[in-house]
């Protein structure tokens, strides 16, 4: 059985950027996909870079939404995906030039599959295999970024994509595809790794912000990170390491301000969002978005 991919590009601020993902997917040995952009700009910036890519001789889906919130724009694509298989590409990343061809392969060989995680090529190299819940309840595993993640299409929508009350522009500043990870393991979805296949997104370099900024950034993605502390079933101990250990290393960072800054920053948000996780203390906007 042939199967086509949808590719849901969420993308906000940039623009020439897109050209370079735009070009790797130009590039790729299989064409049997959809680029699907959600653009949350609120101008026409991205016009002549959809042009570009149905130039390029790509099937581009261009889809607007004017709340600036992550989640709610991936699970808008979801909700217009025609593949059999969804996948979530970054604005600023780009693909090996057979990444279709091997993941799209590797779904049609493999019926039981309902998820496969590449390998991010600038984050290291993880090991090939299964994925299980008891694992990935430790976060040992390497991170499940969303531009190494590809899905069948049915089984995302069966658990409701990804909760919008996480990651970018929420509260809860991050965590969101561990969050879905986490679910669908625990649901018994089978997922591998796959280090054959390679997606390419520069790493972030250490940050120059002043301290002030530094903590305020840390302390939103955190609450994140506490969040899936109460979310999801994990061992005690791994939710009282996560809670203790930014506050426990404090100290052999008082001579850097911003490290210093960042580790309270995390300390304080990881503890926000395990309580008010618990409180019940978010906005899901799941329902106004796709």
């Amino acid at each position: 059985m042939s199967l086509r991919a949808s590719l849901v590009m969420a993308t906000l601020g940039r623009t020439a950027e897109i050209d370079r993902c735009v070009d790797s997917l130009a590039a790729q040995t299989r064409r049997d996909f959809a680029l699907i952009v959600v653009d949350q700009n609120p101008d026409d910036r991205l016009v002549p870079v959809v042009d570009r890519a149905r130039a390029l001789g790509l099937e581009c889906l261009h889809l607007r939404q004017s709340e600036p919130n992550l989640c709610m724009a991936r699970n808008t694509g979801i909700a217009h995906a025609k593949g059999d298989i969804v996948a979530f590409p970054d604005d600023d990343c780009w693909y090996e030039a057979d990444v279709v061809e091997k993941v799209l392969d590797r779904f049609e060989r493999q019926v039981e599959l309902d998820g496969l995680v590449i390998r991010w090529f600038e984050a290291g190299d993880p090991p090939a295999g299964r994925l299980c819940f008891s694992d990935f309840a430790r976060f040992r595993e390497p991170p499940a970024s969303s531009i190494t993640l590809f899905f069948r299409t049915g089984r995302l929508r069966a658990v409701g994509g990804f909760d919008t009350a996480l990651g970018l522009h929420s509260w809860y500043g991050a965590g969101e595809e561990t969050d879905l990870m986490l679910h669908l393991l625990r649901e018994g979805a089978v997922m591998e790794f796959d280090p054959a296949s390679l997606v390419h997104h520069a790493m972030a370099t250490p940050s120059s912000l002043p301290p002030a900024k530094m903590f305020a950034r840390a302390r939103k993605r955190a609450r994140g990170t506490g969040a899936l502390y109460a979310r999801h079933p994990l061992p005690a101990w791994v939710i009282a390491r996560g809670l203790l250990s930014p506050w426990l290393h404090m100290p052999v960072h008082l001579a850097n301000l911003r490290a210093l800054a960042q580790k309270l920053g995390m300390g304080l948000g990881r503890l926000e969002g395990f309580v008010g996780w618990q409180l019940g203390y978010r906005v899901d906007r799941r329902k106004n978005g796709a």
